[in-house]
């Protein structure tokens, strides 16, 4: 219960945001109410100007029908505007949590993205914050309507007689005990349900995102036992939490009808020993029926708001990520990168149980082409992620231009890296807006220009609309090859002053291969660069090779050094050329 009340005073807190139209909704409530509760006073009114046949005050009763007009349209009106006014502060609370989610997940270190499935991070920035609205807005258009309905009605009945007013107040906690034992259980079958659902994204997200692999590898069996299981268990929690809340009602309008029984019975007595007329019974068990009614509607509020808490939880779970370390108040901008990069005793591992970078050493004098060879799983990736400062070293320390890169922002950092990687990345939009992702403000030429260095600018013209053609995130109709082009013609606008190579070829073609990599040739020129490759072909030029085994460089040096060492490169190399 503790989460649960954090939770709930979160949500207030965004709703203080706008507590003027907090404020305004609830007078508006209250006009409504009030016009509402008092026609059954008008009513009970018009019932005693008809005494008998032949005994009927009519101009009497035709001045109380013209009021009960004018309050029924005020009434109304009322209520329509604090609905209005409702969705307005529900919509700008919605608006400002996922706007905060949204902004928070771009500050998530990587280490929260890669040990989190997508599908369940969308479902709680989508799926959850939907089902939060809908029963944020339930609370508040019927929340506040019923709350006031409950005190205005009791205020009107002990106006007209206290003693049957005191028997619905005693019978009162009965339907609040009901709420509240119902409450506890469904948040809880709520906040399974929830997250059982965020893991249903995910699994439906990796299954579509994967398809050809899945048929591929004849999975579709297995991918269905998987989907079934956790249906199955969403249908458990789902059926638990309609059963407490369907509890609910019922039991409110047991209670209802006890209330009803005793202003009927109470009633009755009075008005045979003339403490009260048959108008003010008539008004009394409108009252009666107008009292209980909010009791229903809370009771459903109650159930819905708990579905909401429930996705509310995991939405603020995501924004209490802790966020990536803020960056030192001094730190510097890499402006003048020079190419010169050191890794001074660096350990790192994704995990404490498993130990994977250990005192690792690295000079790199500028405009050195350092190549990182070794078995998959070795830490070519991961050394790649420390120089861009995706993960922070445990120990030890990796200095750019002599600075220590945890002293300066990440922005300049890596604006002095350009990277293409073996998975490529899109955006939905046009071609020219892929090339230009680096450099928005890149004229025409020099797109064109980049485009044609990267030997892209010949499939990007026999596309319909040429630099203009809209593409999907996963590129649509292109090629991995051709994507893998875009990607490297990013980079060739951007010119930076160090680059890093990660398997950037690995789905082109020999013949266009043998070009890009002239194109990097020209592009390295200067510039230090970092090439991680499995096809040790393409890095025999390099002025360093780094052999990676288990998170340690157990061999460096040249192309022709290492082969005549017949050590561990040796072995890697003649095993990919062991057929000529």
């Amino acid at each position: 219960m503790k989460k649960y009340h954090s939770t709930m005073r979160r949500i207030l807190n965004y709703i203080g945001h706008y507590k003027w139209g907090v404020l305004v909704s609830l007078l508006l409530a209250a006009v409504s109410v009030a016009g509402t509760l008092y026609v059954p006073i008008l009513t009970g009114e018009a019932v005693d100007r008809i005494v008998a046949p032949g005994q009927v005050d009519f101009e009497g009763l035709v001045q109380i029908l013209i009021r009960m007009g004018v309050v029924i349209a005020a009434a109304a009106a009322a209520q329509w505007l604090m609905n209005h006014i409702n969705n307005q502060i529900t919509y700008r609370v919605v608006k400002d949590i996922r706007t905060r989610a949204f902004e928070h997940l771009e500050q998530l270190p990587l280490r929260y993205v890669d040990s989190h499935p997508t599908g369940d991070v969308v479902s709680r920035i989508i799926a959850d914050i939907d089902q939060f609205s809908d029963g944020l807005l339930m609370g508040f258009t019927q929340l506040f309507t019923g709350v006031v309905t409950i005190l205005g009605t009791l205020g009107f009945m002990f106006y007209i007689n206290p003693l049957i007013a005191a028997v619905v107040v005693c019978l009162t906690p009965v339907s609040l005990v009901v709420a509240s034992f119902i409450a506890r259980r469904t948040y809880i079958m709520f906040q399974h349900q929830s997250e059982t659902r965020g893991e249903m994204t995910s699994l439906i997200d990796e299954m579509l995102g994967n398809q050809k692999i899945v048929q591929a590898f004849a999975h579709e069996e297995e991918a269905q036992q998987q989907f079934e299981e956790i249906n199955e268990r969403l249908r458990g929690y789902s059926l638990q939490a309609i059963f407490f809340s369907s509890i609910t009602n019922p039991a409110t309008r047991f209670v209802n009808g006890l209330v009803y029984a005793g202003v009927g019975i109470t009633g009755a007595f009075a008005a045979v020993h003339g403490l009260l007329s048959v108008g003010q019974l008539s008004s009394f068990l409108s009252y009666a029926n107008q009292y209980t009614k909010p009791f229903n509607e809370i009771s459903g509020v109650v159930t819905e708001f708990q579905n909401a808490l429930a996705s509310a939880s995991r939405v603020f779970a995501l924004i209490d990520e802790e966020p990536i370390p803020a960056e030192d108040a001094d730190a510097v901008d890499l402006r003048q990168a020079d190419g010169h990069v050191e890794l001074d005793h660096v350990y790192f591992s994704y995990t404490k149980e498993t130990p994977l970078i250990e005192d690792f050493n690295l000079k790199v004098e500028p405009g050195q082409r350092i190549a990182i060879v070794g078995p998959t799983g070795c830490g070519k990736s991961t050394v790649i992620n420390l120089l861009m400062r995706f993960y922070d070293v445990d120990s030890g320390c990796i200095r750019v231009s002599g600075n220590d890169i945890r002293h300066m922002t990440r922005k300049s950092l890596r604006a002095g890296y350009g990277m293409v990687l073996q998975e490529t990345w899109l955006k939905a939009g046009t071609i020219r807006e892929n090339i230009a992702y680096g450099k928005p403000d890149a004229t025409e030429e020099e797109i064109v220009r980049a485009a044609k260095e990267a030997h892209a600018h010949s499939f990007i013209r026999r596309m319909p609309q040429g630099y203009d053609t809209v593409i999907s995130e996963d590129g649509g109709s292109l090629s991995q090859g051709q994507k893998q082009l875009l990607c490297i013609a990013r980079v060739m606008l951007t010119l930076p002053p160090m680059l890093i190579l990660d398997e950037a070829t690995s789905s082109i073609d020999t013949r266009t291969e043998i070009r890009i990599q002239k194109a990097f040739d020209t592009l390295m020129e200067g510039r230090t660069s970092f090439i991680v490759a499995h096809r040790l072909s393409t890095i025999r030029e390099a002025d360093v090779i780094l052999v990676m085994r288990d998170g340690h460089i157990v061999e460096q040096g040249r192309h022709e050094e290492l082969l005549e060492r017949g050590g561990f490169y040796a072995k890697l190399y003649n095993s990919q050329f062991a057929g000529a």
